[in-house]
């Protein structure tokens, strides 16, 4: 098989002499090309052996697992995919599997027990339960539930130390790129060396070293993004999912899959413990463990001398505020007291740049990406206007291109560029510093930003969700959250879930240290079963709600979905072949089909996309209805059908 979108796996005559083992890495004739592909087993022998191309040579690299290939296998069926594309993550990049004369890369030794960390009486019973799955070297699921700040990365390291004791591997996964700073100074004090990373932002020559030495078996602990979930690990003994309940680790191109439910399969699979570690678990985690599906570790309170913080709502809708202000008078008090008294705040809204929307006053234009149904965002910090779904920029138009007025654009609503510019005019002596994405392109630049809130350089730090996630601020006892509603319009089914788990992760930040913590959410609507969950601190409560509406409508956890989008340059021709291919889907009595209709954002980088939605019980093979019924569809040549299995996007 090689690394392209295909399906299948092809016949080829060993090379002279050699007999290529199941796994091993082979150079080969492919058309007109020269690839390396992977033996997957003997030929199947369809083709006379006179028309057969002969393998050009075995590479010298350790072969594929076979449990690698069977997981290959396995996500090539569920989620509707080729197999040869699934393989092709395994590789990282063809680039990467042979070793190069000047490659020299000292893999470091861990010390499983350089430094015992002190752990409560809580963190001590969790902790030996998850030791006593590494020991059992069987497959167990088993779900670390704890409050943030209650210390469950100190308790997971425990089980990473007893897979290095037994000489296995362990992964940990984590959703953004940008907690990997952090945690891997934490890592480095508990094991005396730095694990070896794999994710998008190291350079070609760091990843190839990384694979080489994760393939021979040397990295023994190794940090990653979900993508590392596929490397060629001969000797896996754990797999621990950081924020389980992050959407990042839904990958939404190349292959659709969720890191979290691939990493279970892997475990399952190979045989191994895969431990899920969140404070707001996903409810489709929540129902695994409630069913005895996986195990349920709960860590009920933060480590040492720290409580939970008090959480108040702000109404909006009671304070008349200018139109250049968004932070309302009892986060501005609040804001000022904390300064004052020498601590530390957080201001965080979920939107980059400064303004969402950009119209013309004159005639109300507004400014769209000519290949996105989207507002363009404007950055003012770069003078520019961004679309976040393409990419797309342009500068801001001295005339607006409907009625020509000149100088006529206005900025409406906030981002965190607005918020800080706020900021600065109203606490001109504060220190703040912005955290989003296009904020830390830089290597090393989140870490840098930690640095500075831990030696107390910041006195605001004014972000994203980036910032929500893993970091300790001892000194940070105030969290504002601009516009705490922002996640729950649209028609998002885990819309309240979501907003419910981002508002309580950066509530999290909040009093981790000997001070009290103190959270304000400005919002519009302090009735909503969201905010009332907020304010109560339950959110055992506010799931089991959530539970019984998604039961209600035949949503995840209780039944399945799957997500069919049809796109291309012609709308008519898409919207045609939509329809023509809801009108061919089997029909099931247990299932359901919707649709199609135009996708949230109908147009996507100059392609426009129609949608269908399947719901089906848990105990149909959805995968395997699909994938029959796919094989006798053929769609134009320029068109393309994406297959979404468990879908978290609905846009």
């Amino acid at each position: 098989m090689v690394p392209a979108p295909l399906g299948e796996a092809y016949d080829y005559l060993p090379p002279e002499g050699e007999e290529p083992a199941q796994g091993a890495f082979v150079e080969v004739p492919f058309g007109r090309l020269k690839m390396i592909g992977v033996v997957f087993g003997e030929g199947k022998g369809g083709v006379p052996e006179a028309k057969l191309k002969k393998v050009i040579r075995c590479l010298p690299v350790p072969p594929v697992p076979e449990v690698a290939l069977s997981f290959i296998e396995w996500v090539a069926h569920y989620t509707v995919t080729p197999a040869g594309a699934v393989l092709k993550m395994l590789f990282g990049n063809a680039k990467f599997i042979e070793p190069k004369k000047k490659d020299s890369f000292d893999c470091p030794a861990f010390l499983p027990d350089f430094h015992q960390p002190q752990l409560s009486p809580d963190q001590t019973k969790a902790a030996e339960i998850l030791k006593q799955a590494v020991r059992a070297q069987k497959y167990s699921a088993t779900l670390l539930d704890g409050v943030t700040g209650s210390g469950k990365t100190e308790v997971f390291c425990e089980a990473i130390a007893e897979c290095l004791r037994q000489g296995k591997q362990a992964l940990v996964m984590l959703p953004e790129i940008a907690m990997t700073a952090a945690l891997i100074d934490r890592f480095a004090a508990r094991f005396g060396a730095r694990p070896v990373e794999w994710h998008s932002a190291l350079g070609d020559r760091q990843r190839r070293l990384h694979w080489q030495a994760i393939a021979r078996g040397e990295a023994q602990f190794i940090l990653g993004a979900r993508s590392a979930l596929f490397l060629p690990y001969p000797d896996l003994g754990l797999i621990v999912v950081d924020e389980e309940h992050e959407a990042a680790y839904k990958q939404e191109e190349g292959v659709i899959y969720h890191g979290r439910d691939m990493a279970v399969a892997r475990a399952h699979i190979g045989g191994i413990p895969v431990i899920l570690s969140s404070a707001t678990p996903s409810l489709e985690t929540l129902q695994n463990a409630r069913q005895g599906k996986y195990g349920h570790v709960v860590l009920p309170k933060r480590f040492g001398v720290a409580q939970m913080p008090n959480v108040d709502l702000v109404d909006i809708r009671k304070y008349k505020l200018a139109a250049h202000e968004f932070i309302t008078p009892p986060l501005f008090e609040n804001l000022k007291q904390t300064i004052a008294e020498g601590r530390q705040a957080m201001l965080f809204l979920n939107r980059r740049g400064y303004a969402p929307l950009t119209l013309c006053r004159k005639c109300g234009h507004r400014l769209q990406c000519p290949r996105c149904t989207a507002w363009l965002t404007e950055h003012r910090q770069s003078g520019r206007l961004h679309c976040h779904h393409c990419d797309y920029t342009i500068r801001l138009p001295e005339k607006c291109p409907a009625c020509q007025a000149e100088a006529s654009f206005a900025a409406c609503g906030p981002g965190v560029e607005r918020i800080a510019e706020e900021v600065e005019a109203r606490l001109p002596g504060a220190r703040y510093a912005v955290m989003a994405s296009d904020t830390l392109e830089k290597p090393g630049a989140a870490q840098e930003l930690v640095n500075k809130m831990s030696a107390k350089e910041i006195d605001i730090l004014i972000g994203t969700q980036i910032m929500a996630k893993g970091y300790h601020f001892p000194s940070l006892t105030l969290v504002g959250v601009i516009d705490a509603d922002l996640g729950l319009a649209g028609g998002d089914p885990r819309a309240c879930e979501r907003t419910f788990q981002l508002l309580q992760q950066i509530a999290g930040r909040s009093g981790r240290g000997e001070d009290a913590g103190k959270v304000l959410l400005q919002t519009t609507a302090p009735d909503h079963p969201v905010m009332k969950a907020m304010i109560k601190g339950d959110r055992d409560a506010f799931m089991e709600i959530e539970l019984a509406e998604r039961e209600a409508y035949c949503l995840p956890p209780f039944w399945r979905l799957a997500s069919l989008t049809v796109s291309g340059v012609d709308q008519a021709q898409v919207s045609r072949t939509a329809q023509t291919l809801a009108d061919s889907v089997p029909r099931l009595e247990e299932c359901r089909v919707l649709g199609p209709a135009p996708a949230a954002f109908a147009k996507i980088r100059g392609k426009y996309r129609h949608r269908l939605m399947i719901q089906a019980p848990r105990n149909i093979n959805l995968s395997s209805i699909l994938k029959r019924w796919l094989t006798t569809v053929k769609l134009p040549r320029n068109l393309r059908l994406s297959v979404d299995i468990d879908p978290y996007n609905f846009m």
